[in-house]
């Protein structure tokens, strides 16, 4: 099954996830770091990557609700991709309740309630990335139907040839 929303021969979503779980996941490693240093600078950081990935988060996750409204219903594919898609929503809101905790602190300085946020946020991420990765790797969503090890480019004109069937 193809992905809907697609640019160049490639899926739209795919391609913007990494930027929203990159900076959520440097956001933490910039707490952690501020938490072991106590230098200022690392908070501030973490913030800024938090609005920058809330913001990547929202818009893939509209590239993310065309792809999972193109899958068939009733199928095992649709209930794990909105389970993906309601553990991403959770992650946002718990990434932005961190943000919003350290915006109303002097210097965007993290309270006990914005780590939570961030560490439970990223937990969870790891989750839904999984969960994400299921759906491709495993059930072939947004997955070309003539992807194969020897395919042509999907920038090229040529039309990719069916892969085989084992044994044949």
């Amino acid at each position: 099954m193809e992905s809907r929303a697609r640019a160049m021969g490639h899926g739209i979503h795919p391609i913007l996830i990494v930027f929203p779980l990159g900076l959520l996941a440097t956001s933490v490693i910039f707490d952690i770091l501020y938490l072991i240093t106590d230098r200022p600078g690392f908070q501030i950081s973490a913030a800024y990557t938090i609005g920058a990935g809330i913001i990547g988060g929202l818009v893939a996750a509209v590239f993310g609700l065309i792809d999972w409204s193109a899958i068939p219903a009733r199928t095992r594919a649709k209930r794990i991709g909105a389970r993906h898609g309601v553990g991403n929503v959770v992650v946002l809101v718990l990434f932005a309740v961190s943000w919003l905790q350290r915006r109303s602190a002097v210097n965007w300085e993290p309270n006990a309630l914005a780590l939570t946020g961030s560490f439970a946020g990223i937990i969870l991420a790891g989750f839904t990335a999984w969960l994400g990765g299921e759906l491709v790797e495993r059930l072939g969503v947004s997955v070309s139907d003539n992807a194969g090890v020897n395919a042509p480019s999907s920038l090229s004109r040529r039309e990719a040839a069916r892969p085989r069937a084992r044994g044949a």
